[in-house]
């Protein structure tokens, strides 16, 4: 090619792939016969570390520099193709954009939303772009230059913070509530030195699963995660427990609320049901479907081996956790039975609840 490809010097790959590329079937034709506007145009972006695309003729003949290239994914080697080719699937979006170019009007767009598929699936991407006009020496458009750079995980990052932001101040305000019916219904039923106690017990673990959801870093929680740390202070290391389930995600305020009601089952077996007595034991079992499906979840507390079961009179602030809480919060149905083995509570709600907080009041 000689002397009339410098422009071409310090190209890196991108520019050994046009010197190496058959252009004797593309509107371009070879490289030392392209107009000076093109060259000059293909020279600075190629030396350029910032992701550039030159787009040139009624043809839209796409030349890039290296930077350009992870964001085409694995789109292949789509040098000399149409720009319009090879974002067919965003073409619709952009086309306009590359047309008012061509019509001499540059664009610039901060955080883009655009779907496109450069891994074999449709991905949602954000872009901060510039498409400017390439005229040549007589003035007259010929192309057009994309200065791009992908800003997904900004924006994506954005949106995490303001989900967080909201989601601190949705915890902050149920855990009062909680702290507040947690206060009122044990002062109703004890009094003195047990309340106390009852108090410290029941805040205990309440922090315990808050302390589970800050520490994860998420808005959400594994149901396994929750059990376990619920359930620490009730394992005495003699296999009391039979537990065993498939990963599922709880919300925040599910991760709690279970939380609460595991702590109030295990504290009444461990008074009057089968903790209380050797050789008594828990089965803790559920199930679950596929993820946000109406498949249905199911979750057993079953004591066996624990002294009769008398029904109390008084529905205090357990069986308000049990009953009513739980169902709210998992939107389905939560029921405790006293039978001649033991105490059996069970929830019962579709896989399509799990991981989602009703609507806030």
């Amino acid at each position: 090619m000689g002397g009339s490809v410098h422009f071409l010097d310090g190209g890196g790959e991108m520019a050994r792939a046009i010197r190496a590329h058959d252009w004797s079937r593309n509107e371009l034709g070879p490289p030392d016969g392209w107009p000076s506007a093109l060259k000059i145009a293909v020279g600075m972006a190629l030396n350029s570390k910032f992701p550039k695309c030159i787009v040139w003729g009624p043809g839209l003949v796409s030349l890039y520099n290296d930077a350009f290239r992870p964001i085409l994914g694995d789109k292949g080697h789509v040098l000399a193709r149409s720009f319009a080719d090879i974002w067919r699937e965003a073409w619709p979006e952009i086309g306009p954009i590359a047309e008012r170019a061509y019509a001499g009007e540059a664009t610039f767009i901060e955080d883009f939303p655009l779907v496109i598929d450069r891994y074999g699936y449709p991905e949602q991407c954000h872009f901060t772009f510039c498409y400017s006009p390439i005229r040549d020496e007589t003035g007259v458009v010929r192309g057009m230059i994309d200065t791009v750079i992908e800003t997904t995980g900004k924006v994506e990052a954005s949106r995490q913070m303001r989900l967080l932001n909201g989601e601190l101040g949705h915890r902050m305000k149920n855990t009062l509530t909680v702290v507040s019916a947690i206060v009122n219904q044990t002062l109703q039923t004890h009094s003195g030195q047990e309340a106390r106690a009852v108090l410290r017990q029941r805040i205990g673990a309440l922090a315990q699963a808050q302390s589970l959801l800050t520490q994860s870093h998420a808005l959400d929680a594994e149901i396994g995660a929750v059990v376990e740390q619920a359930l620490l202070p009730f394992r005495s290391g003699q296999r009391r427990f039979r537990i065993a389930g498939p990963p599922v995600r709880l919300s925040a305020k599910q991760a709690l609320t279970l939380a609460l009601a595991l702590n109030e089952l295990a504290t009444n077996a461990l008074k009057y049901g089968a903790l209380s007595v050797p050789g008594g034991m828990v089965d803790l079992h559920w199930s679950g479907g596929r993820p946000g499906s109406a498949e249905p979840f199911r979750l057993v507390w079953a004591e066996t081996g624990g002294p009769p079961v008398a029904p109390s009179p008084a529905r205090g602030f357990g069986s308000m956790i049990i009953e009513q809480a739980l169902a709210q919060d998992f939107m389905g149905e939560s029921v405790i039975r006293l039978e001649p083995g033991g105490l059996r509570h069970e929830l019962r709600t579709r896989m399509c609840h799990m991981g989602m907080d009703p609507v806030a009041e």
